[in-house]
């Protein structure tokens, strides 16, 4: 059964991080009007950087198993950050799905964090390596 759930652990992170992968991925092709729409937020764009390291670094990272549980806070804070800055408040039916879309994913993240990756991560094999 551990074998099951190492997979499924696997599965689960991998369809998480995707998203903010590909996300990260649209915002690089759109930059400059990715850079506008926060700005309209109130939110700097100089900071765009830091959200795009965010997403495709902690989405790779979050796949790769490696500082998992730093990678998931960070990405469970920045899920935060953008359902209250981006999301909330709005009367718009899709902004509110948005808004409780990003708070799921942000209770996933800290699910993660709390939990950190199973044995299929570098974090599991770093650690046995070190313990050898």
């Amino acid at each position: 059964m551990n074998r099951l759930f190492d997979l499924v652990d696997v599965v689960g992170r991998v369809l998480l991080a995707a998203l903010f992968i590909q996300d990260g991925w649209t915002v690089i092709l759109n930059y400059a009007s990715t850079a506008a729409y926060i700005a309209e937020h109130g939110v700097p764009a100089a900071l765009l950087p830091l959200a795009l390291a965010t997403q495709v670094g902690g989405g790779v990272l979050i796949i790769l198993g490696l500082w998992t549980r730093v990678a998931a806070v960070a990405l469970g804070l920045f899920c935060l950050s953008t359902a209250v800055i981006f999301h909330a408040f709005s009367a718009d039916f899709n902004e509110q799905i948005h808004f409780w879309k990003d708070l799921a994913l942000a209770g996933g993240f800290f699910v993660l964090m709390a939990n950190g990756a199973r044995a299929y991560s570098l974090d599991t094999l770093i650690s046995r390596r070190s313990a050898a």
